[in-house]
């Protein structure tokens, strides 16, 4: 895709980036990934495929471990995808730093969450970037995909891989930012279908950022003038998203109201073939992005006296999601069972923040269980995908609870079901008939019996 650039005139290189491009361009680099997540372990497999040697670094040594061994953490990379690269040792999982020296690129794939005053969080950036600079050599492409607020590759990091390297960027290594696009779960789109926004640091940077992708890519990439647009892109993306759930999910809360169901308006509103794309309402957002990406710009603007408005509006109505579900579990509970919440027993299926997918980061399913452990309620859940809850920073409480079998036992055994994450193996027909209320969060019951339909409220 040839997209006209800006790019300001590029310092004369120390190094042969001539060289460095063909070896892009011809598989022949050795590209090394940091951090391997659900972006940074795709992204290698994907490099692997494009015939590039990986390395592949992790702090987690669990990680690691499981990596060496042939085994995948992540659904959708299979083990042995993973098992036949390490065998080929075409990928190199390993915790050692001091490796980079040997990679022609290193691709930072780190976390970039909030902290608890909800500003960005840089601290995973800087760290790594301080370590790549340890072990910076002059002819090497550094590239972030970690989402970040515009302007972090090249006044966050640059400066510290210049000062501490002793190299200048352009000349001697050159800086570039190109978004992860990942959807976790999605079979239709992976690492090696979606095309890649690119954004150099000069022209230099630029192209051989391209020539890396484009061998991954088979030529999906979309060029930027610079790394800061490349981060207003993905800012953009998310805060799309973001404004738009907020949207229907408003619109439930009034439709409810009316005695209007949302999600028969949403079917039929989305059959007009122009001027309108479906968003669907939720119990709240979830995962590592959509909740969090769109308070990266807020900080941003804030520091030059912006007010972002739709951004604020958004985040406070998905935020306030679970605890709408919870009231409409409380008067459902009250006006069927004339029972409150207090030592109500509750199942909720699905912990995982989106469908078909382990990862429980961020997900609104939490928030639904502190609200309903501080109105004293007894609270379990299930999903297929989380045998036991990981290591949650913001609510360390429910850390090791344990998914319960979903038998017709268990369910009668409950004073309400909530379907949070409508994981696509579960029997919800199986659920609604052996459930004496079930709060459907997404739709999952749409096509339930008559004889189910009484028991499920739309929340």
């Amino acid at each position: 895709m040839s997209n006209p650039v800006v790019q300001i005139a590029a310092a004369t290189p120390s190094v042969d980036v001539a060289g460095l491009l063909e070896k892009f361009e011809n598989g022949t680099a050795v590209i090394g990934v940091i951090g391997l997540g659900y972006v940074g372990l795709p992204l290698s497999c994907a490099a692997c495929d494009a015939d590039f040697q990986t390395i592949g670094f992790d702090v987690d040594s669990s990680k690691i471990e499981k990596l060496e061994k042939g085994k995948s953490y992540i659904g959708n990379i299979h083990n042995d995808r993973v098992s036949g690269f390490v065998k080929k040792q075409q990928f190199r999982p390993t915790s050692d730093l001091a490796t980079l020296m040997q990679a022609d690129a290193v691709i930072i794939c780190v976390p970039t969450p909030l902290t608890r005053y909800r500003e960005p969080d840089l601290s995973y950036i800087i760290s790594t970037t301080e370590q790549i600079a340890t072990h910076l050599r002059p002819g090497q492409l550094v590239v972030l995909e970690s989402t970040t607020y515009p302007g972090t590759t090249q006044d966050v990091m640059r400066p510290i891989l210049e000062e501490k390297s002793g190299l200048k960027s352009g000349e001697d290594f050159f800086l570039a930012y190109s978004p992860e696009r990942e959807d976790p779960g999605n079979l239709e789109f992976t690492t090696s279908s979606i095309p890649k926004v690119v954004g150099g640091d000069g022209e230099h940077a630029l192209a051989l950022a391209q020539a890396f992708y484009n061998r991954v890519l088979g030529g999906k990439t979309v060029p930027v003038s610079s790394p800061a647009t490349a981060e207003a892109v993905k800012l953009t993306e998310n805060i799309f998203r973001a404004v738009n759930i907020a949207l229907v999910n408003e619109l439930k809360t009034i439709y409810d109201r009316l005695d209007i169901d949302i999600w028969e308006v949403i079917e039929a509103a989305k059959t007009k073939p122009f001027g309108y794309m479906p968003f669907y309402p939720g119990p709240g957002l979830g995962g590592h992005c959509i909740p969090i990406d769109p308070f990266y710009l807020s900080w941003k603007a804030r520091e030059h006296g912006i007010t972002t408005r739709f951004i604020e509006l958004a985040g406070e109505i998905n935020i306030s999601m679970p605890a709408y579900v919870t009231h409409k579990l409380g008067e459902a509970l009250n006006e069927k069972f004339a029972k409150p919440l207090n030592g109500a027993k509750i199942l909720l299926i699905g912990v995982a923040y989106k469908k078909n997918v382990a990862d429980v980061r961020e997900s609104p399913a939490f928030a639904i269980m502190e609200l309903l452990k501080a109105q004293q309620a007894d609270i379990s859940f299930h999903d297929p995908f989380v045998d036991e809850i990981p290591p949650l920073r913001e609510h360390p409480e429910f850390v090791g609870m344990q998914s319960t079998a979903l038998t017709a036992e268990n369910l009668s055994m409950q004073d309400a079901v909530i379907i949070v994450t409508d994981h696509t193996d579960i029997d919800y027909d199986f659920v609604a008939a052996h459930s004496s209320l079930v709060i459907d969060t997404r739709n999952a019951l749409k096509n339930a019996d008559n004889a189910s339909t009484e028991k499920i409220v739309k929340a």
